[in-house]
């Protein structure tokens, strides 16, 4: 499954800040709006679904374990 993550344009404003402020602290360096632009688009694109299915892996996890506690208020 090929999904695109919908960022709220707050969002994408705050985490290309996060990453200019990220390289300028960091690094030193100041990156303008594009830079930061395009680096958020290739962090999107080549590892938010690792983190995603991470997320996914452990709702599973949860929600499999509060499934065994159901079970275990069964009348015998």
């Amino acid at each position: 499954m090929n999904q695109q993550f919908n960022l709220r344009k707050e969002d994408r404003e705050y985490m290309t800040n996060e990453i200019k402020q990220y390289f300028e602290q960091e690094k030193n360096e100041q990156i303008g709006d594009l830079a930061a632009t395009l680096m958020l688009d290739f962090f999107i694109d080549k590892l938010a679904p690792t983190f995603y299915n991470l997320g996914v892996e452990d709702a599973h996890a949860y929600l499999n374990e509060k499934l065994d506690d159901l079970f275990e208020i069964q009348k015998r």
